[in-house]
């Protein structure tokens, strides 16, 4: 998305409904935001194009899908070179754990967020996958005990 997008109050507005409910309908949407129909699907329908919705997706619990076990881990880099870089990305691409993979600032390189089973199966990944990526030198795990808060809507 162009960082020139300018969203008015209306374009907002549709987005904060939109990211509570992704499977409104447009006349519902439309009554809420206080437009026609017509002018609520053109409005959403520029924000697709523009680049500002990026998809739809459903929450699913994980509980529900055997990945109860929230896990943080620091990855520090052998070297830093931009095939490492690319090499590592990939391979966290490909990795379906991985939820979130972070290109950070500071004292290391990646931060990695990732869902599993339980510890026996994050002990499976850490060895059989993440120490495996290219470039990895060393890590660091923060399970999650508690979920203090975990959104998925942008303040707009």
């Amino acid at each position: 998305m162009p960082n020139d997008v300018q969203l008015d109050e209306i374009d907002r507005r549709l987005l904060r409904v939109l990211q509570r409910d992704g499977r409104i309908s447009n006349l519902d949407l439309a009554q809420q935001c206080h437009l026609s129909p017509s002018a609520c699907s053109d409005r959403v329908r520029r924000l697709k194009e523009r680049g500002v919705i990026l998809r739809y997706s459903a929450l699913l619990d994980p509980k529900a899908i055997d990945r109860a076990l929230l896990i943080f881990v620091e990855v520090q880099l052998d070297r830093t070179t931009g095939d490492t870089f690319t090499q590592f990305a990939q391979a966290a691409q490909r990795s379906p754990e991985i939820l979130e993979c972070h290109m950070v600032a500071g004292g290391f390189d990646y931060l990695i967020k990732a869902r599993v089973r339980d510890m026996e199966a994050y002990r499976g990944f850490l060895g059989d996958v993440l120490v495996r990526m290219p470039g990895v030198r060393e890590t660091r795990t923060y399970a999650v005990l508690e979920e203090v808060k975990s959104v998925t809507e942008l303040p707009v």
